[in-house]
């Protein structure tokens, strides 16, 4: 019946039509008072009664106004009156006018300054727009990650007070809470993830190319789903309505670190991060492909983008309008450093690996805009991303490896690792807004998501006493390590995500003080993951490796004992034959992991505003949602005493409060108040574990109320937030915020206090709390004769104090899995006490020639990547500033030269294993290198 009643709902959203109003924004300017702010002018629209008056810093804004050509009066007291005739009101845009005024000097039109920009991608227009909002919510627009050289998504969130990105990694934190506690949507609509080990998608795959602005809402509204702890971040995927245009960019850069390297790739993989074999059987795979990697050519990153729109005005209220751009980009990586496995003794130590990293996203974005009248838009978007990372990898190259579980030595061991990670990503929406009449209005949203996350034909072989192979004897040489038959092994993995989602917000404008807004939002959603494995069983584990860079000179099938001869050197076995008359030696078998997991989230909420005083607005709000989770697994190494599933039925009330007050025309103070829920991921809750060479990570189905069910499904979280905001001068903020969350039965990573060392989610306590501090400043230093800003500085901070207690798990009836610590506290896994985030923007005008140069700077401190079990201490990833530099670089109307540096101080990227009892044992150190690079772009 749900599934039903989802299609039911879906199918209605389809047929609802919608429409936009746009704005007049400006400053007015004193010309007796050398262009000092004119506070308390009349801002009117001729033969209306619609109007305003400009505040303390002489800004103005005229909202809601239909589309049309108008025009504006300005008057103050003893000044002359300023008519501005001919000003073009646009749907979904804010149309800027800036005007001096005098009260004995005449008046210019060519004084004015008049630019239309959409609201969502103007910075002014967002200030505004969050001084007037009812909830709280920081922007970030598209005109910001311009001037601020933001290539990305992830980039652009970064800039927000409390906000830290992990670097050289996808990981975006949130007031210290990691990607479990946050959200992410487009266009209002869910986003899949990307990486079966993340609940949200990489924000780093949307390129600025396709942003109009991301927006970060730290604090809950009824109307987001129920899921909700650190923040819901929303993407506005840009969209067109002016004249038609065509852009082409193309660039080039290196990185410090690779450049001059011997770039290595899989073999298999193309040049644009495509594999072309997902439809062969694994098994034919590996009888028909070598191990070796192949040659690259020179690692020098590339890209390049086209883009373009076109608007059809099919009559005086109706418009077609269309958008689109694709981008290429790579990158090459070489990383160098030490890795070591420390479970509850040093298992592998590797002093020196070498990693070769090449990486490529391919991006599409497509919008078509109808708008059919001034009451009615529809949209539909198309998203396509491609992702993809080639990685070689050899630990212990230097043949100093340690293995403590050797066979003919510890010494000399030696891991080559060699994989591709491809995610394609397909994103289909159409949504709308509706104008009933002055009092109601509709928005609405329908959304497809597939996603098709692979890594196909995973290489990894494992040599011991690989000195032999660096001494130039012959007659001394490495030989495999084979404790197992799959210490030498081929891994094919793949997921393929598929969900529908919808909402519908309603409004009523019941009185001038009073809005009603109710609504609905759902989500239907599959997962299917499965693995596959094959070993190499070596026959003779004194056979020697004569060429440690020719393994596909053993690994032949003439070698093989698929082939009946005499003398053969291994042969090739899976964990789960087709049946037992196949067997699991030569023959292609079952994967030996799977699930399947199922979510359907059906919700309403009921919100009001209520302006109970010019200065005092109060947002109480509801929402009940009905969450149906179910999971099913068949993974190797599990208990039998396991069922193989989990099913989860819960329905929720969450109650949320919002509360603004106007302490003047530019400050505001705020407070908030939710109840919010956290639930457990499918990738949280299957206990498939994933192997990499030194770290393991796995899921808990206990997470789902223990072995019997009966126990906690779900986090219970109250969200608390007190901000004060004082808008100054154009486009300048500061901002002063306090936070805190309590959070019930909260799930953190744990590392096993065994030989495995795999790091699983637990319930670790009852409770943890987070309390914190935020500080946002934006400041024009400079600002020219126009009033433009020459030099700016924008600055934000963030202390997070964060405490859990801690509980030990046994394994057994109740519990699957269980854990034990030796402490009774603990901070919260992924929280990092300070953050910092700068930038220092430099605009000067020299006449036709504008540049704009800035430096950007974050930093993060220490956080803790995975808690410590039993008497052995936290993994912890060490503190990390960043330091960029962009410059625009316009070279008359059409032409850009821009130049990039970014990472410049190049710092090690650590992770640190604490109180081993031999100290503190780094266990994986590198650093990324300096990329520097120029792109040329032309429009059209």
């Amino acid at each position: 019946m749900k599934n039903v009643f989802t299609i039911l709902v879906l199918i209605f959203t389809t047929t609802v039509l919608s429409q936009g109003t746009g704005s007049i924004i400006g400053k007015l300017t004193d010309k007796e008072l050398n262009d000092e702010p004119l506070p308390f002018a009349n801002v009117l629209i001729k033969g209306t009664t619609i109007g305003t008056t400009s505040d303390f810093d002489g800004l103005y804004e005229i909202a809601n106004l239909e589309p049309g050509v108008y025009t504006v009066q300005y008057s103050y007291l003893g000044y002359e009156t300023v008519e501005i005739p001919d000003v073009e009101v646009v749907a979904d845009k804010v149309t800027t006018i800036n005007v001096p005024m005098s009260a004995s000097q005449g008046f210019a039109l060519d004084e004015v300054v008049i630019t239309t920009s959409a609201r969502k991608d103007s910075e002014i227009a967002l200030l505004l727009e969050q001084k007037n909002a009812v909830v709280l919510q920081e922007a970030i627009s598209a005109e910001a990650l311009t001037l601020k050289g933001i290539d990305d998504a992830a980039g652009a969130v970064a800039q927000i007070s409390g906000i830290s990105k992990q670097q050289g990694s996808s990981n975006v934190y949130v007031r210290g809470l990691g990607d479990r506690y946050q959200n992410t949507t487009m266009n209002g609509l869910s986003l899949p993830s990307n990486d079966v080990n993340k609940k949200n998608i990489d924000l780093n795959l949307f390129s600025s190319s396709i942003i109009e602005n991301v927006a970060v809402s730290k604090a809950y509204n009824s109307d987001f789903y129920g899921d909700f702890a650190a923040g819901n971040v929303n993407i506005d995927s840009k969209e067109y309505t002016g004249d038609g245009y065509l852009s082409f960019s193309l660039g080039s850069g290196i990185n410090s670190n690779a450049i001059g390297e011997d770039f290595l790739q899989s073999e298999g993989t193309s040049f644009f991060g495509f594999y072309n074999r997902y439809n062969n059987n694994p098994f034919a795979v590996i009888l028909s492909h070598g191990i070796d990697p192949e040659s690259m050519s020179a690692p020098i990153n590339i890209n390049g983008s086209i883009e373009g729109g076109y608007s059809i005005n099919l009559n005086d209220e109706s418009r077609l309008s269309f958008f689109g751009t694709a981008s290429f980009g790579n990158g090459y990586e070489f990383l160098q450093g030490p890795a070591r496995d420390f479970t509850n003794v040093l298992k592998f130590d590797f002093p020196n690996t070498a990693e070769y990293a090449y990486k490529t996203t391919t991006t599409a974005l497509g919008n078509i805009v109808y708008k059919i009248n001034n009451e009615n838009k529809i949209k539909y978007s198309s998203l396509f991303i491609n992702s993809a990372k080639d990685a070689v990898s050899f630990f212990g190259v230097d043949g100093q490896g340690f293995n403590r579980d050797g066979i003919t030595s510890d010494n000399g061991f030696f891991v080559s690792n060699i994989q591709f990670n491809q995610d394609m990503i397909f994103v289909n929406q159409l949504t709308g807004q509706h104008r009933f009449n002055e009092k109601w209005k509709l928005d609405w949203g329908t959304g497809y998501n597939k996603v098709f996350s692979d890594e196909p034909d995973r290489k990894r072989i494992t040599l011991e006493n690989y000195q032999f192979a660096l001494d130039n004897d012959p007659n001394t040489n490495p030989v495999f390590f084979t404790n197992t038959a799959f210490e030498n092994q081929r891994f094919f993995q793949n997921i393929e995500d598929e969900e529908f989602n919808s909402f519908i917000n309603l409004s009523n404008q019941l009185s001038e003080k009073t809005v009603l807004k109710f609504g609905y939002n759902g989500r239907t959603k599959e997962r299917n993951f499965k693995s596959i494995r094959y070993g190499y069983r070596i026959f003779d584990r004194t056979t020697p490796v004569t060429d440690v860079n020719n393994f596909d000179d053993f690994f032949t099938i003439e070698n093989s004992s698929l082939a009946g001869v005499e003398g053969a050197l291994y042969e090739i076995r899976n964990l789960n034959p087709i049946n037992n008359d196949i067997g699991a030696v030569n023959r292609p078998g079952l994967p030996d992991n799977t699930y399947t997991g199922n979510l359907d989230i059906h919700a309403g909420y009921l919100m009001a505003e209520l302006s109970l005083s010019d200065k005092f607005l109060i947002v109480p709000g509801i929402r009940a949602e009905s969450v149906s989770q179910q999971i099913q697994y068949d993974v190797i190494n599990l208990p039998p005493s396991d069922p193989g599933f989990r099913n989860v039925y819960e329905n929720i009330f969450l109650p949320s409060l919002n509360m603004r007050y106007k302490l003047n025309e530019d400050a505001n103070l705020r407070f908030a108040f939710s109840n919010t829920v956290s639930f457990p991921e499918f990738k949280e809750v299957a206990p498939f574990v994933y192997e990499g060479v030194t770290q393991r990570f796995g899921g808990n189905p206990d997470l789902f109320g223990g072995k019997n069910g009966d126990g906690v499904n779900f986090s219970k979280i109250y969200n608390f937030d007190l901000k004060y905001e004082w808008f100054m001068e154009r486009g300048e903020i500061l901002s002063i915020a306090a936070f805190g969350k309590l959070i019930k039965d909260p799930v953190n990573r744990v590392i096993a206090a065994d030989a495995t060392g795999t790091q699983r989610l637990f319930r670790t306590g009852n409770q943890a709390e987070v309390i914190g501090l935020e500080v946002e400043a934006r400041k024009n230093l400079i600002t020219n004769a126009e009033e433009k800003t020459t030099l700016s500085l924008g600055l934000n901070a963030a202390y997070t104090r964060t405490n859990q207690d801690l509980r030990n798990i046994e394994a057994g009836e109740a519990n699957t899995f269980g854990t034990t610590f030796d402490r009774s506290s603990d901070e919260l896994q992924g929280a990092s006490p300070f953050i910092i985030n700068a930038d220092l923007n430099y605009s000067p005008v020299f006449e036709n020639y504008s540049p704009k140069a800035t430096l950007v700077f974050s930093y993060f401190s220490d956080r803790i990547s995975a808690l410590g079990a039993g008497s052995l201490g936290n993994i912890v990833e060490k503190a990390v500033p960043t330091l960029n530099f962009i410059w625009k670089n316009p070279i008359g109307e059409h032409f850009e030269a821009n130049l990039s540096a970014s990472n410049l101080l190049d710092p090690d990227i650590t992770l640190l294993r604490e109180n081993t009892g031999n100290g503190d044992v780094v266990i994986r150190e590198y650093n990324l290198g300096i990329n520097v690079g120029i792109t040329l772009k032309y429009k059209f």
